[in-house]
């Protein structure tokens, strides 16, 4: 079986600083040089939402290489199945170079995925398709979500009103099989091509807090207004599929009045725009925790206890060295 490290955590918690520690070409560990990420975060994949996504920087990919980045174009939908696939032929890839595959992020159903692969679900149904993107455009994203939650509850607590593409999925599978897609579940066991390391870390939860917010402050710091604004002359919209993100759809939030095509950064309207993405990205990371639970052999850490998360990292790689 091929040896693969699984690192979970929210937002702002330090993911990357920690594989760079272990594995970066700077580091000081036996293991420098020797592992590489494959990013699952579900909009990093997208090209152009860099700054919202918090992206690693080119000195970042230089000091350890990142797969599942900027492959895809933010128009066109990139699910979960797309990238398993990505992410399976990039441990593939590194394994075969005798480096450790990271699969590191915060997007905890695609590491659930990973780890237990994904539920059996209808196939698509064009024409069941093409009926809900009708309705759709003529009665908008909040009566087909309200749709939603008549025919399946479970799954419209999950899932956002404007994210249009998993609603229309959800009813799609609710009409094709007369069946609830939560109904469908995912697998209890991991799945059995790989040897996992799984770590789950925590903080505490004022310490998150205050780290996403310093974190969304420094997005607009670092011009995410301009990033957002520019999408949107290129007609990246809201209904933009990479759009969907927390850090991007607020920007199309009716509520807010956010003009993108002239934005000005000392409005009342940006002021209160940064305060919705910290409350949206807060609880954002409280809600991706329920998708760790009950993995198996899954091991939690506190993020301060950086010995003891180190220190099992590097009893794993010792002990499969040979197999790589």
């Amino acid at each position: 079986m091929l040896p693969v490290i699984v690192i979970f955590a929210p937002t702002a918690c330090g993911k990357t600083a920690l594989a760079r520690e272990i594995f970066g070409k700077s580091s000081l560990s036996y293991f420098k040089g020797m592992g590489e990420v494959v990013s699952a975060d579900s909009q990093a994949v997208y090209k152009g939402l860099d700054i919202g996504t918090a992206k690693p920087s080119a000195e970042e990919r230089i000091d350890i290489p990142h797969h599942c980045v900027d492959i895809a174009d933010p128009k066109v939908q990139f699910g979960v199945g797309e990238w398993l696939e990505e992410a399976d032929r990039a441990c593939q890839d590194i394994a075969q170079r005798h480096k450790f595959p990271i699969v590191t992020g915060g997007s905890g159903f695609y590491i659930r995925s990973f780890l237990l692969g994904l539920p059996t679900t209808p196939e698509s149904d064009p024409e069941i398709r093409r009926q809900i993107k009708e309705r759709l455009a003529q009665k908008g994203a909040y009566a087909l979500y309200q749709e939603l939650k008549e025919c399946d509850i479970e799954s419209a607590k999950k899932i956002r009103v404007h994210d249009t593409y998993r609603v229309c999925r959800a009813l799609e599978v609710f009409y094709s099989s007369g069946k609830a897609l939560s109904s469908y579940s995912l697998p209890d066991k991991l799945r059995g091509c790989y040897d996992f390391c799984i770590i789950v870390l925590t903080r505490s939860r004022e310490d998150l807090y205050e780290r996403i917010n310093l974190r969304v402050d420094s997005m607009f710091d670092q011009g995410l207004c301009e990033e957002v604004s520019s999408l949107y002359s290129k007609g990246i919209g809201r209904d933009a599929p990479g759009m969907k993100a927390i850090g991007y759809g607020e920007f199309f939030d009716e509520n807010l009045g956010i003009d993108l095509a002239n934005i000005d950064k000392n409005s009342d309207c940006i002021r209160n725009l940064k305060e919705k993405i910290k409350m949206d990205s807060r609880r954002y990371a409280k809600r991706q925790y329920t998708f760790m639970r009950g993995i198996p052999n899954a091991l939690t850490f506190d993020m301060e206890d950086r010995e003891a998360i180190e220190q099992e990292i590097l009893r794993f790689c010792r002990s499969r060295m040979e197999s790589l």
